[in-house]
């Protein structure tokens, strides 16, 4: 080989090599002190406001506001009105949200064909989960109420309301999931004889139900702590008992929060405090349990 195609190898002890080899490691602690100074930023604020709520409304949390209902007395007020509208407005929306939304996941990622009509689709889901919650809301009102006169301030108009502020987000959420499903899953159930549904339902869903069951948790959280869309439907009246069914007048816990925060009184700051506590308490257990379905259905190839 001749001296004009020789590489020499790079000599690592050169100063001008060791200068920037102590340049990239330097780069890389900076690097790890900016994020975890990220870090630290974020759980302190986390922090600050939990001990905030708990500190206020910790001296609120007895049975009484526990198994009460609104009241217009501070020391008489309770949130399982608001807590049981909560519960039947989710209960509606997870009933309608989640199996429209995966099956429209499915149709998307699986059977649709792949033109303009299918773009369009696509970019349209894309914009409805940026829209704000509000618009939500006046299309409740324009179309729940005003046109086919739906119960007004019922559980079951908040839960179509919510639904279709969630549905974008679990489609979203079940295209990428059934995405991440390798090819070769559904070329080798094809080769054995299964058929187009029975490769959806037997093997590609059932891989993707982990990220389905997250994204689905997430728009449901998102769902449990939005309070214009409630607002706008007449979720925000005065209920001074449970309510006992889905067409019911009813009141939700974020709704809740919003008009005790905005009450006169000094006693219904330590009863919004309480009531932080108690929604706080509900989404962690939510989010629990998106944690715990996806490792349970988890399966790692």
């Amino acid at each position: 080989m001749s001296d004009a195609l020789r590489i020499d190898p790079t000599d690592w002890r050169t100063d001008t090599m060791r200068r920037r080899i102590r340049a990239r490691y330097a780069a890389e602690r900076r690097f790890r002190l900016a994020g975890l100074a990220a870090i630290l930023i974020s759980v302190g604020f986390l922090a600050f406001l939990l001990i905030t709520m708990f500190v206020n409304g910790i001296g609120g949390l007895d049975w009484t506001f526990l198994t009460g209902s609104d009241a217009t007395d501070p020391d008489r007020v309770g949130i399982w009105g608001a807590f049981k509208g909560s519960l039947l407005t989710m209960l509606v929306t997870i009933a309608l949200a989640f199996p429209i939304g995966v099956l429209s996941a499915v149709y998307l990622e699986e059977y649709a064909p792949r033109n303009r009509w299918t773009d369009v689709i696509e970019v349209s889901i894309n914009n409805l989960a940026a829209v704000p919650s509000i618009i939500f809301g006046l299309l409740g009102l324009a179309v729940f109420l005003n046109t086919m006169h739906l119960p007004r301030s019922a559980p079951l108009v908040g839960g179509l309301t919510l639904a279709l502020m969630t549905m974008p987000v679990i489609v979203i959420a079940g295209r990428n999931a059934i995405k991440s499903v390798p090819p070769s899953i559904r070329d080798a159930a094809l080769g054995v004889g299964a058929s187009r549904i029975q490769v959806v339902f037997h093997h590609v869903l059932p891989l993707a139900l982990p990220g389905i069951l997250t994204g689905t948790i997430i728009g449901m959280a998102r769902a449990l702590g939005e309070t214009a869309p409630l607002l706008m439907i007449g979720m925000r009246a005065f209920i001074a008992s449970p309510p006992q069914g889905f067409t019911d007048p009813a009141t939700a816990l974020p709704v809740q929060i919003f008009l005790w925060s905005d009450e006169v009184s000094r006693g219904f700051v330590e009863k919004t405090s309480a009531a932080i506590i108690v929604l706080l308490a509900f989404m962690l257990v939510m989010n629990g349990l998106a944690i715990y379905l996806r490792n349970r259905f988890e399966t790692r190839w």
